[in-house]
């Protein structure tokens, strides 16, 4: 990373950012206000995304939070005061927000969410922009924005492509919260693991990616379902041929074949 970045990295508030092993680690560090998001907060998440997205060292991403709460969702305190300013700028501020979740979900690297506490409202926005999820049994999740007369609105998008029409209302009409394997059940969670194994888990599923798995083939991947589920049959089926097509020629396929019918493990690391 150039000079410039390391600075602006050293000088954020809430947000850490660091790579080991080619896994990035951004850390929500918010704790004593139970990592709840403020403008702030978003403008340096999106730095870190951006910082982690272009690290060559990095080639998967957790998202993470210090304290026992992964994130309470929104500041009230800052809405409350939005609440005395224009249209134009609760829009600026909502969109700001809206960014962030459309950066997460469509990044061109995996992101896992280890979830060591509650997520709630935006919080649990967060959990579902991003890829996989782990979470302690002892975590709640929930998105309880009507039961304060607001709107679960920007993750709406993304938790109808996640669990469907049926399960997302059940989740945004009643703002119930829920527990982590209940949240498993609703497809929110993907793995469930002690608080004494979470660190351990994680790291060791980020790195089984990054051995195991193309980069590139993940990327094109990951872009590929975010771009299906709005397409028409015939132009979806016309997009993956080409994408088939495309990936035969690639130096990741041509090495990975290569090395299946050699019968050599491939790590993608090198």
């Amino acid at each position: 990373m150039d000079n410039m970045l390391i600075e602006e990295l050293e000088a954020l508030r809430y947000i850490q950012y660091e790579c080991h092993d080619a896994i990035g680690y951004i850390t929500l560090n918010r704790p004593e206000k139970r990592n709840a998001l403020s403008a702030e907060m978003v403008t340096e998440l999106k730095l870190a995304f951006d910082t982690a997205e272009e690290d060559e060292n990095c080639k998967v991403i957790v998202l993470r939070a210090a304290g026992n709460v992964f994130c309470a969702g929104a500041d009230l305190a800052y809405i409350q005061e939005l609440q005395g300013f224009g249209y134009t700028d609760n829009l600026a501020d909502s969109t700001h927000l809206m960014q962030l979740f459309h950066q997460i979900y469509t990044l061109n690297k995996v992101v896992i969410a280890q979830v060591q506490g509650h997520a709630l409202a935006g919080g649990c926005g967060l959990v579902t922009v991003c890829d996989f999820a782990f979470a302690v049994p002892e975590a709640k999740l929930g998105y309880t924005e009507v039961k304060i007369g607001f709107l679960p609105a920007i993750v709406s998008v993304f938790l109808l492509r996640k669990v469907g029409e049926s399960r997302a209302k059940q989740l945004l009409l009643t703002g119930d919260v829920i527990s982590a394997p209940r949240a498993q059940e609703f497809g929110l969670v993907n793995f469930l693991t002690s608080a004494v194994e979470l660190d351990e888990q994680v790291q060791q599923f980020a790195r089984r990616l990054c051995v195991e798995n193309s980069a590139q083939s993940m990327e094109v991947t990951k872009e590929m379902l975010a771009r299906l589920p709005e397409m028409p049959l015939e132009d979806s089926l016309r997009y993956v041929a080409q994408l088939n097509a495309e990936a035969r020629s690639s130096l990741d396929c041509r090495r990975g074949i290569a090395a299946f019918l050699n019968r050599e493990k491939i790590n993608w690391e090198n």
